[in-house]
């Protein structure tokens, strides 16, 4: 019949259809290592979609491109002489072409050439340097030629007999689960039960922030939306906690504007403050807040530092509704942006609330919400709520309501959670290891995590001369290379983006399989924001953590909170025993990179005297701007600085010896991997130290106790042993007189110096009883 009238015949209700497997499943354990040039070299070869093939139709696609177009225009565009990745391929093929000669050398005539000193290999290296500079006009045809070379370099990086070494696969095993979870503890109201059949038109949302919904492919809300936007449009306050890509952003986002959309304002004043810890993240929240407020009349505005000051000063001026900003700009621009003020803030966020309540922020965060309305709506989000951030909740927010859709140490629940220990005295095979895991298995879509900036320029330098596709991401870079690097990474241009903790909060990166941990970090939080890179809003991914000796603590206290089954990941010696000895040959490459770089810093930055003494110059009086203030002093701020590095230095080397060999040490140019990676584990550490000491000091004073009984916030007022002067004359008790008379007590006696009376206390009441 179906054939007749030329239809198709579906599936019916009672046939079986096969499930299709999960994109990340446990079979991907089984499968052959296949290294990065085979994997290169089978990529254009791929039998299911053809590499020509492009969509018909763009209208339909949605792109958030355009919000992110003020925020370029802000960007200071300073375009370095070469970029490092040039740098790197620079050395790459210089490396290249002595290996052919070499080995020209070798087959033509096999005499034996005496060695020359270092002083003379390094003459000639600045002689080929300056040669290349000199021809840097080249054809396509010479480009097409050099990527040959690369490949012919890959090709020689490994003979045939290690490729079978290092196709050797890694041994995954699960590790055995310990000890019990932890209850959260209560709170003041609590609402982390929700309808879980709640959509965003049950929400009572206007309709253009539904037609914004619809527009940017929203289905169905996640279970932090439906616990926080009913509370969220009641007007209370809000401390919530949810795992990482939840989408906890939206969540204080569509009640915000919701309630700006209700309520129209009367005058240009900012109503809104959103206050995030990392330029990156503040970008992101206010490209998602331009995206949901696209079809109504609602003005955002970011001010972020490495952005252009003029720009930012004229749209706080006219007063936007909602301002998204970190701590130093914002308070930078309350005190040299005239007429612009927070006394009209309605609602304030703090997203990532335990960061920014961190000691380095602890005063920038006192001194904001001094300034802030009283009568207000605060909101505080992250993934890992701490003590400190309850502090802050008891003193700012005003009978909170709880809302913990998941407790403050778990992963994202599609997180495969894998480690790879690091045997004693083995510290230095951490750089091998990695390389091994960006080699061999983690190939593409895959972010590193250092603990400092000096490490993760190293590893950009390192991975690129084996060939990778490589980008960094840290403070030492300006803006514009942070968010090139981001792009490039998004648009995968490159595969693997090394980056410190600045990248670890808040950014979503659509498509990180992989998460790798050079090192542990510094506690069990920052492991949960680091890992919550990767299988966000849904999907799958994979963590692998390298663990010393000395961090073995916290992997204890990771597996213990896992609620799925954890794996050691074991890499084969043969295989890290290869890389050790690649990543040796390499060092030379990589301290050539460094002075290249070196040299183009020192030219860059006379270049930049000389353009200041001439702006100085041509200046008059009345154009120069008068000096930004801050609400502390140069002294002040220089003072906390040195305070916490002081602080720093002493937690992790207590005695003179150890400072003595430290600062011996780090005079030093050449560091070796062992040497490296201590300094790597050292800066976890002091951090660990420094936050175990603040736990155990006394709490502050609390505006509302916090989980505690009414009856045992009197109790200090009893207990209090030091009486007021007025009270200690007016007080004829006869417990008062007994003390008076009977002189000091042992305690005063002790203090003053004074002998102790010979005797027991005990005296017998008969001997003063009255006849």
């Amino acid at each position: 019949m179906f054939s007749d009238m030329d239809l198709i015949r579906t599936i019916d209700d009672d046939v079986e259809v096969p499930d299709e497997p999960d994109s990340a499943s446990d079979d991907e354990d089984d499968q052959p290592i296949v290294l990065s040039k085979e994997k290169r070299a089978l990529k254009g070869r791929t039998g299911d979609f053809s590499a020509d093939f492009e969509f018909g139709e763009r209208d339909g696609l949605y792109s958030g491109d355009w919000a992110m177009d003020d925020v370029m225009a802000q960007l200071k565009k300073r375009k370095a002489a070469t970029t490092l990745d040039e740098k790197i391929e620079k050395v790459r093929k210089k490396r290249k072409i002595e290996e052919k000669s070499q080995k020209n050398k070798k087959s033509e005539a096999p005499v034996t050439k005496p060695e020359s000193d270092e002083d003379d290999e390094e003459e000639e290296i600045d002689e080929e340097n300056d040669k290349e500079e000199d021809g840097n006009e080249e054809s396509a045809a010479d480009v097409v030629e050099e990527d040959d070379d690369d490949d012919e370099v890959e090709e020689d990086e490994f003979s045939s007999g290690d490729e079978e070494v290092l196709k050797k696969a890694d041994t995954v095993r699960e590790k055995p689960k310990k000890g019990k979870r932890k209850i959260p503890e209560a709170f003041f109201e609590d609402a982390s039960q929700y309808d879980d059949n709640l959509t965003f038109p049950d929400m009572n949302l206007s309709r253009p922030l539904l037609k914004a919904i619809t527009t940017m492919g929203f289905k169905q809300p996640t279970p932090i939306q439906k616990a926080c936007v009913p509370v969220g449009l009641l007007g209370k306050d809000i401390c919530a906690c949810a795992a990482t890509g939840t989408g906890k952003t939206a969540a204080f986002m569509l009640p915000v504007l919701e309630r700006l959309i209700y309520k129209p304002r009367e005058t240009q004043v900012t109503r809104v403050l959103v206050l995030v810890p990392t330029r990156e993240l503040g970008i992101q929240v206010h490209t998602v807040a331009r995206e949901l407020a696209q079809f109504t009349s609602i003005s955002t505005c970011l001010a972020v530092g490495g952005l252009d000051l003029k720009s930012q000063e004229a749209a706080l001026r006219a007063g936007p509704d909602v301002l998204i900003a970190t701590p130093g700009r914002l308070i930078d621009h309350l005190h040299n942006t005239p007429s612009f003020e927070l006394s009209q803030i309605e609602i304030l966020i703090l997203d990532e609330a335990d960061r920014m309540l961190d000691e380095y922020f602890e005063e920038q965060m006192k001194e904001i919400i001094r300034m802030c309305s009283y009568q207000r709506q605060t909101m505080l989000f992250s993934a890992t709520m701490s003590e400190e951030v309850k502090d802050l909740a008891s003193v700012s927010l005003k009978q909170p309501v709880r809302i913990f859709v998941n407790s403050n140490t778990d992963v994202a629940p599609y997180l495969r959670q894998e480690f790879v220990r690091i045997r004693p005295n083995k510290e230095g095979d951490r750089e091998a290891i990695v390389a091994a895991l960006l080699t061999r298995t983690f190939q593409d879509h895959v972010m590193l995590f250092t603990q400092t900036k000096k490490q993760a320029h190293r590893m950009h330098i390192l991975l690129g001369l084996m060939g990778l596709k490589v980008g960094e991401l840290h403070g030492n870079l300006s803006q514009t290379q942070r968010l090139e690097s981001l792009r490039r990474f998004k648009d995968e241009q490159i595969d693997i983006l090394v980056a410190t903790d600045v990248a670890a909060r808040g950014l979503d990166i659509d498509g990180v399989k992989t998460v790798i941990n050079f090192t542990m970090p510094n506690t069990a939080k920052h492991y949960v924001h680091r890992v919550g890179r990767t299988a966000r809003a849904g999907k799958v991914g994979r963590s692998v953590s390298l663990v010393g000796e000395t961090e073995r603590k916290m992997l204890k206290e990771i597996v213990k909170k896992a609620k799925t089954p954890v794996k050691a990941r074991v890499v084969p010696q043969e295989v890290i025993l290869k890389f050790r000895d690649l990543i040796e040959r390499l060092e030379k490459d990589v301290y050539a990179v460094l002075r290249l770089e070196k040299e183009e810093k020192a030219m860059a930055h006379s270049e930049a005297q000389i353009s200041l003494a001439q702006k100085k110059i041509t200046q008059s009086a009345d154009e120069k701007q008068p000096p930004r203030t801050w609400f502390q002093t140069h002294e002040e701020r220089k003072k906390d600085r040195m305070a916490k590095v002081l602080q720093d230095f002493d937690f992790a080397l207590r005695g003179k010896k150890k400072r003595a060999e430290f600062l011996k040490q780090g005079k030093r140019k050449e560091l070796t991997a062992e040497e490296r990676a201590q300094f790597e584990v050292l800066k976890s550490q002091m951090y660990a130290e420094r936050a175990a000491k603040r736990d155990r000091k006394p709490k502050r004073a609390r505006v509302v106790p916090e989980d505690e009984p009414v009856q045992k916030a009197k109790k200090p007022n009893k207990s209090r042993k030091k009486s007021v002067f007025d009270k200690e004359l007016t007080n004829t008790s006869k417990k008062t007189l007994k003390q008076y008379r009977a002189g000091p007590s042992f305690e005063d006696r002790k203090r003053l110096g004074l002998p102790n009376k010979k005797g027991g206390r005990f005296k017998s009441k008969s001997k003063f009883k009255r006849r």
